[in-house]
């Protein structure tokens, strides 16, 4: 079950990088930069798996989906809510197939599924935060607005209050602009968001400075994970009280990927 991203982490799917993330033929068509170290990239999402662990939250590995490096991002590929998961649409065209590739883990997960987003609808799990009785959308390249049609009748099923965003560059998805840091407070980017957006939440802001300025794990009220390269908000998290496990996720950067992007949150507590 998961209604607020920010209550206890206390499960969660992620992907090691074994070879799919470094078979890269066409960066472009990936949407990745670079071709990341494989030993590096291998030590780094250890560590984070060791962080987690170390939290008390059960990490489920799972294997890289065939021909999709950005499998690794499990984040996109689905959205676990309190009545169980919804099967996305992935915008970027080479990330296709993930979709059914991650249903396949939630049925095993005995997850029970809710709903699908449907052709020519597309939403990927970093536009969508649940935050109690809040799900903010991002409106993005990768999320149309016939996916937030359809993700939002579902949502508000749940009860939900969907608020809505447009996503601007350089981010990718709005949790690259944004994180739940707690059961009712915000990071978020300056410049990016509607005045009225956070009404309700405490809310920390930070500049606008790179794509994953935004991102962040949230283990629990106001406990983080963030990338070591995100100086400034590392800095004003501390200072605003939060806990910040600080790890290098420097060769998922390299992906176009933050910290959020490499967990799928299937349960908080």
């Amino acid at each position: 079950m998961l209604k607020n991203e920010g209550d206890k982490l206390s499960r969660v799917v992620l992907c090691t990088p074994r070879f799919e993330y470094f078979r890269v033929k066409d960066n472009k068509a990936h949407n990745i930069t670079r071709v990341a170290d494989q030993t590096k990239a291998i030590q780094q999402h250890d560590k984070l798996k060791s962080v987690l662990a170390e939290f008390g939250c059960e990490v489920i590995d799972i294997p890289e989906l065939k021909g999709h490096p950005n499998s690794v991002f499990t984040r996109d590929t689905a959205l676990c809510t309190p009545k169980g998961y919804v099967k996305l649409r992935m915008g970027l065209p080479t990330r296709r197939g993930e979709e059914s590739w991650m249903a396949q883990i939630m049925d095993s997960l005995g997850e029970p599924l809710v709903g699908s987003v449907e052709e020519p609808g597309t939403v990927e799990g970093g536009d969508v935060i649940l935050a109690g009785s809040i799900a903010f959308v991002g409106h993005s390249q990768r999320t149309n607005e016939s996916g937030i049609k359809q993700v939002s009748r579902l949502l508000n099923t749940m009860g939900y209050e969907v608020r809505t965003a447009i996503v601007p560059p350089p981010y990718l998805h709005i949790g690259g602009a944004m994180s739940i840091i707690g059961p009712k407070r915000v990071l978020y980017c300056h410049g990016v968001f509607p005045d009225d957006f956070f009404d309700g939440f405490d809310v920390v802001e930070v500049h606008n400075s790179t794509f994953i300025s935004g991102n962040v794990i949230c283990l629990s009220d106001n406990e983080v994970i963030a990338d070591a390269a995100n100086y400034e908000t590392i800095g004003k998290l501390r200072k605003a009280g939060v806990i910040v496990h600080v790890i290098d996720l420097s060769e998922f950067v390299k992906g176009t990927g933050g910290p959020s992007c490499l967990i799928m949150p299937v349960e908080r507590k």
